[in-house]
């Protein structure tokens, strides 16, 4: 007897989901330096509207996929804002981890 691809794909999911959350819930994010953004060169633009995305976010060694808005830019990276089950997390990120949803 064989068993349910579709079911165990969905307890993949959740237990992936339920270890996302435990590293979202005992850490912070990290964000790009000062240096790494050039923020004394670099111009920054601000959003009155985010922008709905997905995005790659390191927790320490871990990078989680969160869905998220942007809510300002440079040339190269991002600032993406996200809520967790702890409340609203943000870091900046290189623009190539972003995906406009």
């Amino acid at each position: 007897m064989g068993s349910s691809k579709r079911y165990a794909d969905s307890i993949d999911r959740r237990m992936g989901v339920h270890a996302d959350q435990s590293v979202m819930r005992d850490s912070k994010p990290e964000s790009l330096t000062s240096k790494e953004l050039e923020l004394a060169t670099e111009p920054v633009t601000r959003t009155p509207v985010p922008i709905p995305v997905t995005a790659w976010v390191r927790y320490g060694k871990i990078g989680i996929k969160v869905d998220g808005r942007i809510v300002a830019w440079t040339a190269r990276a991002a600032a993406v804002e996200w809520v967790t089950p702890q409340g609203p997390h943000r870091a900046w990120v290189w623009s190539s981890a972003v995906e406009r949803k």
